[in-house]
C-alpha cells in the first residue's frame, strides 16, 4: 500500500528544501540545547543523541554520568543535542536516507516511528539486548517499535491508561470507587455524582482522540490491522464513541472545556472540582501535580473501567522509541549504552524518579527505590504501582502505520466534533466517514 503520488512529491520537495538549508552535518548548529557529559574524561569515546523532548535530557545526562562512574575503561562522552519536534524527525529521517549526518542515538516519537521502518530501517536491531530479558517487560511496547522480528526502539514507558478519580467529590456522592469494574457501573455512580454533588462525572475530548482510542484498544481493537489497512469502522470502535455520546446524553459527561485533556481550561476545570474522574495514561500525572495542585490528595489511580466483566482494563498510549542508527561508529558500544540507560533495572528506576513515567520493566514496580516516597506518591497515595501491577497484562498492542497522522487528522477534525459536539453524525455515519476519508489517501 503506497501514499498517492501527490504527498509523495511534496515530501520530496520538502526534503530538497531541508537539505538546502542546512541538513546533514550542519543540524547540530540548529540545536535548542547542547548538553555534554564525560568531556572531562581523557580518551572517552564520543556519541551523539538527539532527543525532541527537553525534559529527556537530565534522565540521559543522569544515565552517562553512572555509565562513567560504573566503566570508566569504556567511558563515554555523551552530547545530547534538543531540537524542535518536527524539526529533529525531519532531519533524521533525511541523514538516514541521505546516509549522512546522522547522529548514534536519537529519540523517536511513536507516531513518527513507522517513516523509519519503511523499507530496510536504517537502524541496529537491539535483539541481543532486549530478548534475554523481556519477560521482565511489557512485551506490548516493544512491538509497536519492531519489524520483522528485529527489535529497533527501547520503550521510554508503558504509558498504561487508567482511571483518576476525585475521592473528594465520590465521597461526597456516596461511591464507593472500588465497586467500579465496568463502564454500566462507571455510569451508575455518574448517575450519584451528578444527583448528590455539583460535578459532573466524566468528560469527552473532540479535539483530541487519544481519551477515545483508550476504550478502543481496551476492547483489542485499533484503526489500524496489523496489515496496515484502515479499520476506523470496525464495531468495537463505534460501541466505543456510543459510549462517549450515550453517557453525554444522559447528562453525567459534557464535552471538556478545551476540548483536549492538555488545555488549560480543563486543567482549571478539574482543579475546582468540574468533573469526578478522567481516564488518562500514567504520564498525565504530571500534569496533575504541574497544573491542578488543589487536588494533591484527593485523586485516586485506580484501572479503567471495562466494556465486560473480565475484560481489559487499560491501554498503552503515547511514546518514544530511542534507536542506534546505522551510521554512528561505535555500534557495540553505542547499543549498550541504550541498553544500559532504556533497559537495566538502574535504567527503569530513573524512568519514574527522574521523569515520572511507569518504567517498562516491570519487575522493578517492587523495587524499593521506586516505591520511595516523592511528589506522586505524596499527590495520588502509596499504590500506584499496585494498580499497574492488577492491569500489566491487560494492554494489547496498537498499530502504528504511516497513515496513522491521517487517521489521527481526521479524527480529530472531524468525527468527534461531528459526534460529540455538533451532534451532525451518528458514531456509526462518522466513523463510516472517517473510514472513507482515510482510504481516500492511499491507492493499492
Amino acid at each position: 500500500m503506497k501514499r498517492k503520488s501527490l504527498l509523495a512529491i511534496l515530501f520530496g520537495i520538502v526534503a530538497m528544501f531541508l537539505v538546502a538549508c542546512g541538513g546533514g552535518d550542519d543540524t547540530s548548529d540548529e540545536a535548542e540545547d547542547v548538553t555534554t557529559v564525560g568531556e572531562d574524561i581523557e580518551d572517552a569515546t564520543e556519541l551523539t543523541l538527539w532527543v525532541f523532548a527537553g525534559q529527556h535530557v537530565d534522565f540521559y545526562e543522569d544515565a552517562a554520568t553512572n555509565w562513567n562512574e560504573e566503566n570508566p575503561d569504556n567511558a563515554i562522552k555523551l552530547t545530547v543535542e534538543t531540537y524542535p519536534y518536527d524539526q529533529m524527525h525531519n532531519n533524521l529521517l533525511l541523514a538516514l536516507q541521505s546516509e549522512s549526518g546522522a547522529p548514534d542515538i536519537a529519540d523517536i516519537e511513536i507516531g513518527r516511528f513507522p517513516n523509519f521502518l519503511e523499507g530496510q530501517p536504517q537502524l541496529l536491531p537491539m535483539n541481543e539486548h532486549v530478548e534475554p530479558i523481556i519477560d521482565e517487560f511489557v512485551e506490548s511496547r516493544f512491538q509497536i517499535y519492531s519489524k520483522d522480528g528485529d527489535y529497533y526502539g527501547m520503550p521510554t514507558h508503558v504509558g498504561a491508561s487508567v482511571m483518576y478519580y476525585n475521592t473528594e467529590i465520590m465521597d461526597e456522592a456516596g461511591v464507593d470507587i472500588e465497586s467500579i469494574a465496568t463502564w454500566d457501573d462507571f455510569i451508575a455512580a455518574g448517575e450519584q455524582v451528578v444527583e448528590n454533588t455539583d460535578a459532573m462525572m466524566f468528560n469527552s475530548f473532540p479535539g483530541d482522540y487519544l481519551p477515545y482510542f483508550q476504550m478502543v484498544s481496551q476492547q483489542e481493537s485499533d484503526f489500524i490491522d496489523e496489515n496496515g489497512n484502515p479499520t476506523i469502522n470496525r464495531q468495537e470502535n463505534v460501541d466505543a464513541l456510543q459510549l462517549l455520546l450515550d453517557m453525554q446524553e444522559a447528562e453525567i459527561a459534557e464535552v471538556a472545556p478545551g476540548s483536549q485533556p492538555h488545555a488549560e481550561e480543563f486543567y482549571s476545570y478539574m482543579n475546582d472540582g468540574g468533573a469526578a474522574a478522567v481516564s488518562m495514561p500514567i504520564w498525565y500525572m504530571g500534569r496533575f501535580t504541574d497544573s491542578m495542585p488543589d487536588l494533591e490528595g484527593k485523586i485516586a489511580v485506580r484501572p479503567m473501567p471495562a466494556f465486560e466483566e473480565g475484560g481489559n482494563r487499560s491501554a498503552g498510549m503515547g511514546g518514544t522509541g530511542t534507536v542506534v542508527t546505522n551510521q554512528t561508529e561505535h555500534p557495540e558500544l553505542a547499543k549498550e549504552f541504550l541498553a544500559y540507560a532504556k533497559l537495566s533495572e538502574e535504567g527503569n528506576v530513573k524512568l519514574w524518579t527522574i521523569l515520572g513515567f511507569d518504567p517498562i520493566r516491570h519487575s522493578v514496580w517492587n523495587d524499593e527505590r521506586v516505591l520511595e516516597d516523592n511528589k506522586y506518591f505524596q499527590f495520588f497515595g502509596d499504590d500506584i504501582f499496585d494498580t499497574l501491577t492488577e492491569i500489566r497484562d491487560e494492554i494489547a498492542a496498537t498499530n502504528v502505520t504511516p497513515l496513522t497522522p491521517d487517521v489521527v487528522t481526521e479524527l480529530n477534525t472531524n468525527t468527534l466534533n461531528n459526534v460529540l459536539r455538533d451532534g451532525s453524525q451518528s458514531p456509526q455515519e462518522a466513523l463510516d466517514a472517517a473510514q472513507e476519508a482515510v482510504e481516500s489517501q492511499i491507492t493499492d
